[in-house]
């Protein structure tokens, strides 16, 4: 499966995986990923992220091949400078949106296009987000915010609100999206069958991609379709208990400790 490097595509989850949990690339992982792309090897990213609150990132690790961006409703080429793929949110997403606000006023949120993040619910939950982020959104009412090309909406809450939410969403059953957890404290609504696994059957098409080996690394459960979607799937040690039982190999290392280093040796290892 991995004879060649120069064929082998490795997909990186950021938060939680990349990420340690002071939200930094440590040096182990860094190294690795350097020494994977000198032998050959293509690394990039597939993330929850926006184009401009992944842009720190993307100079850091200097990457050359486009990105799977918003949990997998867009993929993004930084290189070129433009979107390869978007799948936007049905219209009705903006009234779905204004009922789960109205059922539940506690929330924060934001809205994520291909040009900015508007934030209509500015929580104590959602500036979290803000600043994990690291960018300035657009603050706006939910009915100032235009309609058209929405890739997500993430909701910010307490866990336990988080854990009502999906109960909630699950009962009402809107047509057209999904929900997926992306932390314990942040809920999703996503196209309907959006996923970065959906993401990574788009990415196998693109030009120079089609005869590739695909790995991917994840620890939540918005990364579950990813990992069962590529060629090998893997994740850190403090994945899920629920990635772990769909990933091909459960790393010795966490976030922390460089697993992502552990899965480009094992991976190098293979090449040879």
């Amino acid at each position: 499966m991995f004879e060649d490097i120069s064929k082998v595509v490795l997909l990186s989850d950021m938060d939680g995986t990349l990420l340690n949990s002071k939200k930094e690339i440590n040096d182990t992982d860094r190294a690795a990923i350097q020494r994977f792309t000198e032998l050959g090897g293509r690394f990039t990213v597939a993330t929850g992220r926006t184009i401009q609150s992944f842009d720190q990132f993307r100079s850091l690790l200097g990457l050359k091949y486009p990105i799977i961006m918003y949990n997998g409703a867009a993929i993004h080429d930084y290189i070129a400078g433009e979107t390869l793929f978007t799948h936007p949110l049905p219209l009705e997403a903006k009234a779905y949106t204004a009922e789960l606000l109205e059922l539940m006023p506690q929330a924060g949120g934001e809205v994520l296009k291909t040009e900015g993040t508007y934030v209509f619910s500015n929580t104590d939950y959602q500036q979290l987000h803000t600043k994990l982020c690291g960018i300035v959104p657009n603050y706006a009412e939910l009915d100032d915010i235009e309609d058209g090309g929405w890739l997500k909406v993430l909701f910010s809450l307490s866990p336990e609100d988080v854990d009502y939410m999906e109960l909630l969403v699950n009962k009402l059953r809107f047509e057209g999206v999904d929900f997926v957890k992306s932390s314990e404290i942040f809920l999703e609504m996503l196209p309907k069958g959006v996923s970065k696994g959906s993401a990574l059957a788009q990415y196998r098409r693109l030009s120079g991609m089609e005869d590739c080996t695909f790995v991917s690394v994840g620890d939540f459960d918005n990364d579950i379709e990813m990992i069962v979607g590529a060629d090998v799937g893997a994740c850190p040690a403090n994945a899920e208990k629920s990635v772990k039982s769909k990933a091909d190999l459960v790393l010795s290392r966490t976030n922390d400790e460089g697993a992502v280093a552990e899965l480009i040796d094992y991976i190098i290892e293979r090449c040879k």
